[in-house]
């Protein structure tokens, strides 16, 4: 048995789906679906059994689910002994960040480090504020750094930067003139919104709400699961949404996108991790990186 068998069959487990597992460890189905094999006639027993177009953990593989993960994380923990003892210079981080942080904050600073430590290679995923968080609790990764609140769980959260959501429309809107809107309006508006467990979406509701708007009552034209999905749609419709200002930056600047007088207050970014793990020097660099990032007069770590 494996390590990577390990992992295959944990991610089988969580999602109960061959396909979603294997878009989630970047391999194809039959790779997947060949470890599981490989493991079940190895040790002559049946992992999981098929319920419809779904499959589920047999009973031998409940009993062997607890094993696997412990397994798992004394091997990580093993490879984070290596990583010190490399003096956090060499060796594989691994970071899930939300979208809007991998695709307009992140990037600049992964090259930094990468400049700093050209020995640490950087293994960068995206999913949203919730899979992050899930990422970061099941040691799939390292460090998660979201845009929105990871509720009650018990992870370690510290904010490094400041991020604003902008209400935009597309430029033949008619609130494109620039009038004075109040909250009856974005109350009526036709929107456009990221999917549930997007850190903009709770965001932005947490923003409305404030207002006295029940996110609830939205009239939601279209939920798409990508920034520059959201603001690609506006183009042709009369439809608002409300993203990263980082994200609608550039569209405002050529004038497919409007901002509207809309005021919402600031959101931060975060590094999230799980405390019961000692975090490596690999660890601890990157983290330095993240908190110098936005601070007048930064100062490069290392």
């Amino acid at each position: 048995m494996t390590f990577a068998q390990l992992l295959v069959f944990i991610e089988v487990a969580r999602r109960e789906h061959v396909t979603d597992a294997a878009r989630a460890l970047n391999m194809t189905q039959s790779a997947v679906s060949a470890a599981i094999s490989a493991m079940e006639e190895r040790h002559g027993v049946k992992l999981f059994e098929r319920v419809g177009r779904r499959i589920a953990l047999s009973a031998e593989g409940r009993s062997f689910l607890p094993g696997a993960r412990r397994l798992v994380d004394e091997m990580r923990a093993a490879e984070r002994v290596l990583a010190d003892l490399a003096d956090g210079t060499s060796g594989t981080l691994a970071i899930q960040a939300s979208q809007t942080v991998a695709s307009y904050w992140l990037p600049p600073i992964l090259m930094r480090h990468r400049k700093r430590f050209p020995g640490v290679e950087i293994a960068l995923s995206v999913g949203n504020t919730t899979s992050v968080a899930e990422a970061v609790e099941a040691g799939r990764a390292d460090l998660g750094i979201v845009e929105g609140d990871i509720g009650d769980s018990a992870l370690i959260r510290e904010p490094v930067a400041i991020d604003r959501l902008s209400v935009v429309a597309g430029a033949g809107h008619e609130w494109a003139d620039g009038r004075i809107l109040g909250a009856a309006d974005l109350a009526a508006a036709s929107w456009i919104l990221r999917e549930n467990g997007s850190g903009t979406r709770a965001a932005l509701e947490a923003d409305l709400a404030a207002l006295g708007i029940d996110p609830g009552t939205l009239q939601v034209a279209l939920e798409l699961p990508s920034n520059e999905a959201c603001a690609a749609a506006l183009v042709e419709s009369q439809a608002i949404t409300a993203l990263s200002e980082r994200a609608v930056r550039y569209r405002i600047a050529e004038g497919s996108v409007v901002r509207l007088p809309v005021e919402l207050p600031g959101r931060e970014f975060s590094i999230v991790r799980d405390g019961k793990r000692s975090p490596t020097r690999a660890v601890t660099t990157m983290m330095a990186f993240l908190r110098e990032a936005e601070r007048p007069g930064r100062v490069r770590p290392g």
